[in-house]
């Protein structure tokens, strides 16, 4: 608990400090609030609004919970795939690399083309924005285990299969949870980004009406709670983790 908390109070002291200087900046300099909010005008508009803000929210978060585990289960597959087949590595992962310099914001007109506005290319966005990070750290988790381990496996006679559940599996666990977290942050930015090409309602659609509307404040609303959603994906995916991974040496700050 006690290290727990160690590693809590930092940042949160430092969220504090930056949002008094940030309350403290608008008010000695008179800044208007279609420039820059203030924390305090964020946080009233964000209570002010809070059923219409839910609604949105609401809809983002369906659609990250649709796209995520999508993505996580492509880029787990593309990693096993690749790690059991080490021809298809050679051939693929250059594509694999190269599939990730396509900003996925240019992705989403094509994406309308071909599978038209409906759910389908939201899906296929935050599936392709996800699946890159869970494939990467797992094929560096497969590729880690333990040569020792695995010499005294094949003179036991263990099949590949055997090697691969009882060892390079398991061992992969911690890398594979370190891309899942990462994945889980880009699923919400996916989804708005998704809402951005074409929705009538969620956080992107929202963040698209306020910035016509010149509503600074309710612009950082949206930043607000695509922040929470993503760190409460995080600490779920990290919670999921220290429970399936108990053997993981832990170190206290």
């Amino acid at each position: 608990m006690r290290s727990t908390w160690k590693q809590i109070w930092p940042p949160f002291v430092a969220v504090i400090f930056f949002l008094a200087v940030w309350q403290l900046a608008v008010s000695l300099f008179r800044i208007e609030a279609w420039i820059l909010p203030s924390p305090s005008g964020i946080a009233r508009e964000f209570t002010g609004n809070a059923s219409g803000i839910w609604t949105h929210t609401a809809a983002t978060l369906r659609l990250t919970m649709i796209g995520f585990p999508i993505g996580t289960g492509v880029g787990l597959v593309v990693a096993l795939l690749l790690h059991l087949l080490p021809w298809a590595k050679r051939a693929f992962y250059p594509l694999l690399i190269l599939s990730q310099n396509v900003p996925s914001i240019a992705l989403g007109p094509l994406l309308v083309i071909w599978f038209g506005f409906g759910l389908l290319p939201k899906i296929v966005l935050i599936t392709l924005v996800c699946f890159f990070p869970v494939a990467v750290a797992a094929m560096g988790g497969l590729a880690q285990s333990d040569r020792v381990m695995m010499n005294y496996m094949k003179m036991a006679g263990a099949s590949k299969w055997q090697i691969f559940t009882k060892l390079e599996l398991p061992h992969s666990l911690p890398a594979l949870f370190s891309g899942v977290k990462i994945s889980a942050t880009y699923a919400v930015m996916g989804a708005v980004v998704a809402e951005w090409i074409g929705a009538d309602k969620g956080i992107g659609y929202y963040m698209l009406l306020q910035k016509s509307a010149y509503r600074t404040d309710r612009m950082f609303v949206a930043i607000v709670i695509i922040v929470l959603l993503s760190l409460v994906l995080f600490a779920l995916i990290a919670l999921l983790e220290k429970w399936l991974v108990r053997w993981k040496p832990r170190r206290d700050v």
